[in-house]
């Protein structure tokens, strides 16, 4: 009996080994089954979410947990395969911030997106393609990149390094990240549309409330500043400005701002060559930017800003645009796509037709003026002045019928006066009938304009006189001379004339035009310097006209400066 032990003891040490290797691959299973429900989980953690930033920021997020990965990242892919935007995860605000600059889409992730297919590595720098990493960048060395298919455009890829413990990613790994980039395709998309019906569903009610505010009258400041705050939503923009150009569409200066550094932004100027907002000035098309360093801003300003992508928007088009939208977003954030920029571009031509309706009100007002100041003058060209002169002649018949003189001298004066007020009228009428504008007044204004600066060194209000169509007729040379001698005149009665009352008349008579300055002061001196008379007696000469000085009948001095006007 005891001979035959030995032989019992082989199959009891076949059954361990079975039962051994029955409980390994038992453990496999429960951590293919953990696997593939941490799997499903993060499928149905990244398809949760509807906004786009945060969906991606997700997806990294699942993908380092599955492969128990130190690092992930996600780089989107731009238009020209560079890379627009980098979501990195595992990394301090610290170690970004010791970081000289993200990935631009060269060297082993430019490989990438040249060849959108799976790539797992023991070692990054191991591979020919690998340029190194930027200076304050953490080490690196184990490496898996899968790209992010939405359809059949690549979006992006997904960069995991560093798994944990020291060792590789496996072809486990790999199938779990192909299947979760799988998913992360279509949370994306649907992310993607849901942000084009909202934004849509935004451009129509922002679009709504323009269209109400124009049509109710607003002010053009109300509305563009409602613009600006719809265009922020609808672009998820960290800061929104218009700019409108100079009359000469040399500098565009910030006229309305809202976000980041909004007060800023409303005070600033830039030149139209060389900035973001003038290309999108001259060419009439929107134009965006990956860096806010390439706007054109001065840089106190855009190192205030911390602005990332930037995109200018013309308000209005071809030869009609009036100004620019620019936005900006902050650094790391989605540059604007084209579907933004056209959804803009239609938006801010509305900002285009406040401007218009807005100049076209103003020209509106000023054609009512002017037909109110017309009428006037109408009214008393034709009833006021023809019954003062009615009532001129009247006295002029009667004036020899009077025999007493002081009675017929008393009438006299009093057609003298009549015959001063309907000068005075017609005057106005001629200042009436002269449109002006304010920042570039008439002849008229800067005549009253230099009497009236003279009240304070006179101590006294000088008489004035102005006859004829002053504005209209008198050539701006000559104008410009009449109020050179006037300014000369008035200072000689302040320096030298010691008067208590002074009148001013321009006249117009014919194709001649008279400058009158007169006084009650001492007169002119037999002697002393007169090289200020002198002075205006050339300007009348080199115009073909006369200066000549007098004296009135009780004393003073008179100066009459007149000219051809052909």
């Amino acid at each position: 009996m005891t001979a035959k032990q030995p032989h019992s003891l082989i199959p009891a040490m076949r059954l361990d080994e079975l039962l051994s290797e029955l409980h390994v691959r038992l453990e496999a299973v429960l951590a293919t089954r953990d696997r593939v429900h941490a799997l499903l989980e993060a499928v149905v953690s990244v398809g949760s979410d509807l906004d786009l930033e945060t969906v991606l920021r997700r997806i990294v997020e699942t993908a380092t947990t599955l492969v128990d990965a130190s690092y992930g990242a996600l780089g989107v892919i731009g238009e020209e395969n560079t890379l627009v935007q980098f979501v990195p995860v595992g990394l301090s605000e610290e170690e970004i911030a010791r970081i000289a600059h993200w990935p631009h889409g060269l060297g082993l992730l430019g490989l990438l997106i040249k060849e959108p297919q799976t790539l797992r590595m023991a070692d990054l720098s191991d591979h020919p393609e690998s340029y190194g990493f930027p200076p304050g960048h953490p080490p690196m060395g184990s490496f898996l990149g899968v790209p992010v298919r939405v359809r059949d455009e690549v979006f992006g890829n997904l960069y995991l390094t560093e798994k944990r413990g020291g060792g590789e990613f496996d072809a486990e790994d790999e199938a779990i990240v192909v299947a979760l980039a799988t998913a992360a395709g279509v949370a994306i998309e649907n992310a993607r549309l849901y942000e084009d019906t909202r934004r849509r569903e935004m451009w129509l009610q922002a679009s709504s409330e323009i269209t109400t505010s124009l049509l109710s009258g607003a002010e053009p400041e109300e509305v563009l500043t409602l613009m600006v705050r719809r265009a922020r939503q609808m672009a998820g923009a960290d800061m929104v400005t218009i700019m409108l150009p100079d009359g000469a569409r040399e500098v565009l200066r910030g006229v309305i701002a809202e976000g980041l550094a909004a007060d800023h932004l409303a005070q600033v100027e830039v030149g139209v060559t060389g900035s973001l907002a003038g290309r999108a000035l001259m060419s009439g098309e929107p134009v965006m930017v990956t860096a806010f360093d390439d706007t054109g801003m001065p840089s106190a300003v855009a190192d205030r800003l911390m602005v990332g992508p930037a995109a200018a928007v013309p308000l209005g088009a071809g030869g009609t645009v009036r100004g620019v939208l620019l936005l900006g977003k902050r650094p790391g954030r989605m540059p604007f796509s084209h579907t933004e920029l056209r959804a803009l571009h239609t938006f801010a031509g509305q900002a285009a037709v406040a401007l218009e309706l807005a100049e076209a009100r103003k020209d509106a007002e000023r054609l009512g003026l002017l037909e109110d100041r017309d009428r006037i003058a109408k009214d008393l060209h034709d009833v006021v002045i023809q019954r003062l002169f009615a009532v001129a002649m009247t006295l002029m018949s009667i004036v020899r019928l009077v025999e007493h003189p002081e009675a017929s001298g008393r009438l006299q004066h009093g057609i003298d006066e009549l015959d001063e007020t309907i000068r005075q009228i017609r005057s106005t009428i001629f200042a009436l009938q002269t449109p002006r504008e304010a920042a570039d007044p008439g002849l008229r204004a800067q005549i009253v304009d230099l009497v009236e600066s003279a009240r304070g060194h006179l101590g006294f209000m000088p008489g004035l006189r102005l006859e004829g169509q002053l504005d209209t007729r008198v050539p701006a040379s000559i104008a410009e001379q009449l109020l050179a001698v006037l300014r000369e005149a008035l200072s000689n009665i302040v320096r030298h004339a010691k008067a208590s009352q002074a009148d001013v008349s321009a006249e117009m008579s014919g194709d001649w035009l008279a400058l009158t300055v007169q006084d009650n002061g001492v007169g002119l001196s037999g002697g002393g310097r007169r090289s200020g008379l002198r002075n205006l007696k050339d300007r009348a000469t080199q115009l073909g006209g006369t200066f000549e000085t007098g004296s009135p009948e009780k004393g003073g001095t008179r100066l009459t400066w007149r000219v051809p006007l052909g």
